[in-house]
């Protein structure tokens, strides 16, 4: 009767569990690009699979069926780079070659920049506020009588 109960804990059994191998692929990017350019097979030329990919050029997606396969199967996880290698993961994966003291100066630009680009975004939009009061308020002179 013990025999279908699990065993005691055993911590180094952990040490022994790998983790399946996924494709270093973003899920989301194939997604999109599945989604905008699907029947012309962007996402199989992304994931490296250009023979396949000119095949769904050729056959327009297979006629929507095969594209719409691909989404079914890029959404459930089980889409399959060039290597064999489920696409799982939803994040786009850094690079190993742009890692380093470069790629922290870079990250310090980006960051100024997207810093500029927000407080000029900010002031446009005060503009665009201000230009929308100013002609609410000239329509409003013009609705009034000139009489009063």
């Amino acid at each position: 009767m013990t025999a279908n109960l699990p065993g005691p804990y055993d911590p180094q059994d952990e040490e022994e569990l790998e983790l399946p191998e996924i494709s270093e692929r973003s899920r989301s990017v194939a997604l999109v690009l599945g989604f905008l350019g699907g029947v012309f097979g962007f996402h199989r030329f992304y994931v490296g699979r250009a023979q396949s990919g000119v095949a769904m050029v050729l056959t327009l997606g297979g006629l929507g069926m095969w594209w719409l396969y691909d989404m079914v199967t890029i959404v459930a996880g089980e889409f399959r780079d060039a290597d064999d290698l489920p696409l799982r993961n939803w994040q786009v994966a850094e690079t190993v070659a742009g890692a380093g003291a470069g790629s922290s100066r870079q990250v310090q630009q980006l960051t100024q920049q997207l810093e500029q680009v927000q407080r000029q975004l900010g002031e446009l939009a005060e503009r665009v506020d201000f230009a929308e009061r100013l002609l609410t308020q000239q329509r409003e002179r013009d609705r009034l009588p000139k009489g009063s």
